[in-house]
């Protein structure tokens, strides 16, 4: 049997999961060229949030950092997580908008776009996957794993032959919440390799505890690759540990073989850059929380709501908002909870709760039960569907859609040229999703007013002869001289001499 392999997901889901996305570029840096050398069968290094956290948070470019990794770990092909239609943002976006993000993304090194829909409707990944393949770059179709009466393991093979059909090079489990258990990945696992001709690879999160459990049965029914990171960015909501997993795969015939001591010093290294980002983290996300299996929610969505239940004044309601969750997926159609849907049914479920079921309806969620976020695993209520509609002010629709969406680059570019900004290909497609963030990138730092020369005049007794002394605070430097009751200064701003008097009052 061949050795699994695995792909390292430490520069992008590993500080996700456990810090907020805040790992920087020149933090990444330094241990790049190590887990270049390692053989891992692909590096994580952008998708996902990062590309949004990292402009809005850090003020680093998207397109620098791709650029910086690839150039310090050039042998191992890189990869993303990429929203399908939703690219890297919260809505559908035109398709010449998709097809150019993917092809920047290829030309500045990306090698395989894991592609996923937040409904798991195939035809919302179709334009991504035609586009990284028209890019020279592998597209990976993606099954985001949820529970429901209408998902099965037969309807998720369903969904992998039909990605396959579309040109998938390969087939992803993506299980964002971390609940896919043991057996039940063994059967999907084998099911999807004896139904394809293309690799199947799985993704898990720790958050319940079951991700190594998960990977071992993967492993043993032939999946060909596992996500993993490394502590201190690993386990807990994070993905299992990569020297974790080894240890777990001795005398496994398909244990992978990686440098374990090239493994604690990235650890090692990196030990300080997660004490760095102290305030991003949280003991929570560490640990097993056995909640994620009671609510069947993303861990951090759990970890999210708490404070947003917080602020809410909501805290003694968090049972019944949890509760709400699952009443709020089968009535839009038993969707998967995977970025946006999760913070979309979260909120849902909080207005339920707070003003009574379906009282008040934000507009994401009339959108997916309205069909704007694709096709549902299941029907929408129709009762649901019928208010959305009046609350809206628009009908249903069944088709993809992106059909509806004209084209956007060239009002892209006509929009970041009327604000003076770069109109190349790059800036347009992060413009589309992050306009706010980029004008904000580019704006100037309003200039800072000289502050007020402050001189001391506390009533200290100065001596009748006072000698001349030299002052120097904050940069500004003061010749000082007089009698006791006061003071000639000659102050010196930016090379001119300033003479001033000071006398003391009382």
């Amino acid at each position: 049997m061949n050795p699994v392999t695995f792909n390292c997901t430490v520069l992008r889901d590993g500080h996700q999961s456990l810090a907020a996305t805040r790992m920087k570029t020149e933090d990444m840096l330094p241990i790049a060229p190590i887990l270049d050398s390692m053989g891992f069968s692909a590096l994580e290094t952008w998708g996902g949030a990062t590309i949004d956290a990292g402009l809005r948070f850090l003020k680093e470019w998207p397109f620098d950092r791709l650029d910086a990794l690839k150039k310090a770990a050039p042998k191992t092909p890189h990869m993303m997580l990429l929203r399908g239609q939703n690219i890297v943002g919260y809505t559908n976006y035109a398709d010449d908008v998709v097809e150019a993000f993917v092809a920047m993304s290829a030309k500045h090194g990306m090698n395989i776009f894991r592609i996923f829909d937040c409904v798991n409707d195939p035809r919302n990944m179709e334009t991504s996957i035609r586009a990284a393949k028209k890019a020279g770059a592998q597209a990976h179709g993606t099954i985001c794993y949820t529970t429901s009466p209408v998902h099965t393991t037969q309807s998720f093979v369903d969904m992998g032959r039909e990605l396959a059909d579309m040109g998938a090079d390969a087939i992803v489990i993506k299980d964002m919440a971390g609940l896919i258990p043991p057996y039940v990945t063994h059967e999907l696992v084998s099911a999807l390799k004896k139904d394809l001709n293309i690799p199947v690879w799985i993704h898990t999160h720790d958050t319940a505890g079951l991700g190594a459990s998960t990977y071992l049965s993967a492993i043993d029914a032939g999946v060909d690759a596992c996500d993993v990171s490394i502590s201190p960015f690993a386990n807990g909501t994070g993905q299992p540990d990569c020297l974790r997993m080894l240890a777990l795969l001795n005398g496994n015939p398909r244990k992978p073989d990686y440098d374990t001591d090239k493994l604690i010093e990235v650890s090692e290294m990196l030990k300080p850059v997660y004490e760095s980002l102290g305030k991003f983290t949280s003991h929570r996300n560490e640990v097993v929380d056995s909640d994620t299996l009671r609510y069947q929610v993303p861990g951090g969505m759990l970890s999210n709501f708490r404070t947003q239940l917080k602020e809410q004044g909501m805290e003694d309601k968090f049972e019944e908002v949890f509760a709400e969750i699952p009443v709020v997926r089968k009535a839009l159609g038993w969707i998967p909870l995977v970025t946006p849907t999760s913070q979309i049914v979260g909120v849902q479920s909080m207005l339920n709760v707070k003003f009574g079921r379906w009282k008040n309806i934000t507009p994401q969620a009339a959108d997916i039960a309205l069909g704007y976020y694709g096709r549902t695993p299941a029907p929408v209520d129709p009762e649901v569907q019928k208010l959305c509609a009046e609350k809206m002010g628009k009908e249903p629709i069944t088709c993809r859609p992106a059909d509806l969406i004209k084209p956007g680059m060239e009002d892209l570019r006509k929009k970041l040229a009327e604000k003076g900004l770069p109109t190349d290909d790059e800036h347009c497609v992060i413009y589309a999703m992050f306009p706010q963030q980029v004008e904000d990138f580019y704006k100037k730092p309003e200039p800072k007013e000289e502050a007020p020369v402050q001189v001391n005049t506390a009533p200290a007794p100065v001596p009748a002869t006072a000698p001349s002394m030299t002052v120097i605070d904050n940069g500004i430097t003061a010749q000082v001289s007089g009698p006791s009751g006061s003071r000639d200064l000659t102050i010196v701003i930016n090379g001119q001499a300033h003479s001033v008097k000071v006398e003391r009052v009382g």
